[in-house]
């Protein structure tokens, strides 16, 4: 579906955009898609789907085979450095020295970036991440969580307009994540722009005002995150089969099947009384029913035909 884009408006502008590798696997396929300033713009698909590959050629880690992509209307190509100041990235691999302290870490970071005397806002975002006592701690000497944290840090030093979360809460504890949420809440009602990626799709769906689910290269649906779930306004029914076989007739509505856990799509109550008929004159015993609304996970399941 050929889009239509305001480069006027957008802080990231991807027009076109393909990739593939010397070993001829193709990452992306002609890729378009425009994220407006001040969004919160989730960027979601299965693993191999080429979410990573997009956001490194963002990021000018990756070469384009073809296209372009403006961040903030810096060509990515033409103009590395003005682009690259724009951008605050939050890989998802633990990529400090683990040598230098928090503090040092961060002051060579605004050193590369020609930073002198941020000192100040060095203290607002250690504070702000639950740093503040770890300033001059190794960086080896952190858990985990707190090497995260350091990560996140890192892509904020230069204070970027648009900032690119990847899987930024994978692997950490409640509080981290309830902590950075709080901080990337702030950042983005002061106007920064926000690109998250993350295999936690209710972040998505509480964080992200609108979404891009991609499969196999490119982008299979790009919406509000709202519309796209009032488009797939179905109930799920969700049981557990202890005993029968799931009847033909039921195939059509099954969304998705994990052993004996069954969820079927029932689009009003009269199709909950169909598949709960269904299933008692195949004389199946069930346990565990429920009931609910559609979640932005079951959408993302319908579309890719796969896994979160």
């Amino acid at each position: 579906m050929v889009q239509t884009l305001n480069q006027a408006n957008s802080a990231v502008l991807i027009e076109g955009v393909s990739k593939t590798y010397a070993s001829g696997q193709i990452a992306l396929r002609d890729v378009t898609l425009s994220i407006e300033e001040g969004e919160f713009f989730g960027l979601l698909g299965p693993n191999g789907a080429g979410k990573s590959t997009l956001i490194n050629c963002m990021a000018g880690l990756v070469e384009m085979s073809e296209g372009r992509i403006f961040i903030m209307g810096h060509d990515v190509s033409r103009e590395k450095r003005q682009a690259a100041l724009n951008l605050g990235m939050v890989p998802q691999e633990i990529t400090c020295d683990p040598f230098l302290t928090v503090r040092e870490t961060l002051n060579y970071q605004s050193g590369y970036w020609g930073i002198r005397h941020n000192d100040a806002w060095i203290d607002e975002i250690l504070s702000a991440l639950g740093l503040a006592d770890k300033g001059e701690k190794l960086v080896r000497q952190l858990s985990g969580g707190m090497k995260r944290r350091v990560l996140v840090a890192q892509a904020l030093v230069h204070r970027p307009r648009v900032i690119v979360l990847d899987e930024p809460t994978a692997g950490v504890d409640v509080e981290l994540r309830d902590n950075l949420w709080r901080f990337i809440g702030e950042l983005h009602r002061a106007g920064h722009t926000i690109l998250l990626t993350t295999h936690y799709l209710e972040e998505a769906q509480a964080m992200c005002s609108r979404v891009a689910i991609m499969k196999d290269g490119r982008p299979i649906a790009v919406d509000h995150t709202d519309r796209l779930l009032a488009s797939h306004a179905e109930r799920r029914l969700t049981c557990r089969l202890e005993r029968g076989e799931l009847p033909e007739g039921l195939l059509s509505l099954l969304a998705h099947r994990q052993g004996p856990e069954l969820t079927f799509n029932a689009a009003d109550a009269k199709t909950v009384r169909e598949i709960l008929g269904a299933l008692e004159a195949a004389q199946c015993t069930i346990s565990g029913l429920t009931i609910r609304e559609a979640n932005l996970e079951d959408v993302f399941l319908r579309l890719t035909g796969g896994v979160a």
